[in-house]
């Protein structure tokens, strides 16, 4: 059954209003939010507004999905090396699909996140290891509170050099033992990548106190300290 992030949010705000802890509001919409525009030339360091220290000589791309596209930009944003992240829709079969669309389930594609890195502050191979660190690798077509296929764990290979570097990380992860189950998330090759409506972008930013509501009550950050003993802040 697929659970809906607005429920989520609305459940959550209701119990902070029932103890006055906390107003809620309407989740973002695309007319409110079509104002902030992301400025993909900077990177996305929270607090900061310094210049780029990157050569772009050193700037290679990647793409996942795992679960809530929300979280993900959140979790790689605080990757030191990622330069900037944009979330959207991959591996499906309609161009141009919306958020209406794809949370139907019926065009094949998973919530996702595209990361610019830069490879003189992070290999890839770290950045993959990152990845493992933000999702449960054996949740079928589900991260946490976020159930259906377009919420299903994927990395997306751009190349032979990232194929080869997301196989073999996959395969540490199978004989390190840590799960007993069969691990759910794929490596494929780099499918279309179509950005998110913009009040999509930054989601966590724009709408903190949404967002809280949703992070709250999906318990993803339990699910990772279970998993793995930390969540990422």
């Amino acid at each position: 059954m697929k659970i809906s992030r607005s429920w989520i949010v609305l459940c959550i705000c209701a119990i902070f209003a029932l103890f006055a802890l906390a107003a809620c509001g309407q989740m973002g919409e695309p007319a409110a939010a079509a104002a902030a525009v992301i400025d993909a030339g900077q990177p996305q360091t929270q607090g900061q507004a310094a210049a780029p220290t990157y050569d772009p000589k050193n700037l290679q791309t990647a793409t996942f999905a795992g679960g809530c596209f929300w979280s993900m930009q959140r979790m790689m944003d605080m990757v030191p090396g990622v330069i900037t992240t944009t979330v959207g829709y991959s591996g499906g079969t309609v161009a141009n699909p919306t958020y209406e669309q794809v949370s139907s389930e019926t065009t094949g594609h998973a919530e996702s996140v595209q990361v610019v890195f830069d490879t003189a502050q992070i290999s890839y191979t770290k950045l993959v290891d990152s990845y493992w660190h933000m999702i449960d690798p054996v949740q079928v077509d589900q991260q946490a509170c976020d159930a259906g296929s377009s919420y299903r764990s994927i990395i997306f290979y751009d190349g032979a050099e990232q194929q080869k570097v997301a196989e073999a990380s996959k395969q540490a992860l199978v004989d390190s033992g840590r799960f007993t189950a069969p691990i759910a998330t794929t490596v494929e090759a780099a499918m279309p990548f179509y950005p998110a409506e913009m009040y999509h972008q930054k989601y966590y930013q724009k709408n903190p106190g949404n967002y809280a509501a949703y992070r709250a009550g999906c318990g993803r950050d339990e699910l990772l300290v279970s998993i793995w003993g930390s969540a990422p802040d």
